[in-house]
């Protein structure tokens, strides 16, 4: 949705981020590899290898509060897809909200717009 307004490197680092959070609970669902497969083609990173970054270094290059918020409405577009919020999903996004500095409310607001989201999306 907002992929593109990334910078280069932000890119690469969301896709390797997007992988990472895709494959944590140990199953990449369909739902979750078609979104991949969004996000590659969106930023134009259809042919990039996956280079399993450790995901502090990952968190590291996001450096301003737009791109942080592009992040993470985005990573919990790809962890509702397959319906189940996992606990590895669910410390990953307490190590995010965390690393980008983000209070309970603020975070408690994007959660509850990514659900309605796809809620809309779902209803279709």
């Amino acid at each position: 949705m907002f992929l593109a307004e990334l910078q280069s490197e932000e890119k690469i680092a969301f896709l390797e981020l997007a992988v990472l959070m895709a494959k944590i609970d140990g199953n990449l669902s369909i739902y979750e590899s078609t979104i991949l497969n969004k996000y590659k083609k969106e930023m134009g990173l259809e042919n990039y290898k996956i280079k399993d970054l450790p995901i502090e270094n990952i968190l590291g290059l996001f450096k301003n509060e737009r791109s942080q918020n592009i992040v993470l409405t985005e990573i919990f577009q790809l962890i509702y897809s397959d319906g189940v919020f996992h606990e590895e999903e669910r410390e990953s996004v307490r190590l995010i909200k965390k690393h980008f500095g983000f209070d309970s409310s603020e975070f408690k607001n994007f959660k509850d717009w990514i659900g309605k989201i796809k809620e809309l999306s779902i209803s279709r």
